[in-house]
């Protein structure tokens, strides 16, 4: 009871929450702030239903069943189309999160479980290049200027790592220590949630960050800058650039026009699949916290497997 009386209107304990997030969670930045926008969306339903004040101990199953139809009933931002599937998902799970959060604090409130995740049949599908659309891709850049070199090891980089582009552009150049001749180099990274892992270069991606790195005489601490930013400026490229740069090149090889830096990962992904890799090892490659994460890719790895079947088992060739 003493503690039902000291509890806050549910919207008073954002700030709370976020800091809970970078703290025992691990969220970047980027997490905490889609994690406010997406919750902001909840507490604009409680104002319209004159629920401002509800605290965290009279939260019913019957308001996540209003607030549930009510998200099924709002329309994109950017056109007049219902929310997608997907799209509604993040704001439930990010009230899922909040009510973690709760339990974490032990402030009474309904249990996290009793916001339900409704299977998103739109989810779920991996896009993915081949290696023939990767060739094509990677043939795009002008090498011969510092730019296209530039653009070119960010390509081969992706591939050859499956980091996150996040991951991409955090890296400094005192992290890549190339030797002469070599034909290894690993690179230790703080991945998503604050976890390290090892990540690893191929042959070429090494080529290209070499012939990238001997043309930069500049004493950038990032890896991957920026030539056009006025003078003092920050150099280090961004997420939103590099996504632009994808997708200039994108067109320029007339590739899948949604091939985004995530698709190179997939491609990643799914490449060590094909050739056999075991889930729990692209796991570790890929820094998922969980392996229901990393099952996404047995999807298209199963079309892959049943072809096998079918073109090489025996028991197909076998006569009636």
């Amino acid at each position: 009871m003493e503690q039902q009386l000291k509890l806050k209107p549910i919207p008073s304990y954002l700030t709370e929450f976020l800091e809970w997030l970078e703290i025992e969670k691990g969220s970047s930045s980027k997490s905490q702030e889609n994690y406010s926008r997406f919750l902001k969306k909840f507490f604009d339903w409680l104002r319209m239903n004159k629920l401002e004040n509800l605290k965290p101990n009279e939260l019913s199953s019957e308001h996540i069943r209003k607030y549930r139809f009510f998200l099924s009933r709002q329309s994109s931002p950017q056109s007049k189309n219902p929310l997608k599937k997907s799209t509604q998902r993040y704001y439930l799970i990010a009230l899922r999160s909040l009510l973690k959060f709760f339990a974490d604090r032990d402030i009474s409130s309904l249990p996290p479980e009793k916001v339900k995740l409704a299977r998103n049949k739109e989810e779920k599908e991996v896009r993915f290049l081949d290696l023939e659309q990767l060739e094509k891709l990677f043939s795009m850049p002008d090498t011969s200027t510092k730019q296209g070199l530039r653009d070119r090891a960010i390509l081969e980089t992706l591939f050859s790592t499956g980091m996150r582009v996040s991951e991409l552009i955090a890296l400094n150049r005192d992290q890549i220590k190339i030797k002469q001749n070599t034909e290894d180099l690993e690179v230790s990274i703080i991945g998503k949630g604050g976890r390290m892992r090892t990540v690893y270069f191929s042959k070429r991606a090494i080529i290209w960050l070499k012939k990238y790195l001997d043309a930069r005489n500049d004493k950038e601490k990032a890896l991957f800058v920026h030539y056009k930013s006025k003078k003092n400026a920050p150099k280090r490229l961004t997420s939103r650039s590099i996504e632009k740069m994808i997708k200039k090149y994108t067109i320029m090889a007339g590739l899948p026009l949604n091939t985004t830096p995530h698709v190179l990962r997939h491609s990643f992904a799914t490449d060590l699949l094909s050739k056999g890799v075991d889930i729990r090892i692209l796991q570790e490659f890929l820094g998922h916290k969980s392996i229901l994460a990393t099952q996404i890719y047995a999807h298209v790895t199963n079309k892959q497997l049943r072809e096998i079947h079918r073109k090489y088992h025996s028991g197909r060739k076998t006569k009636k």
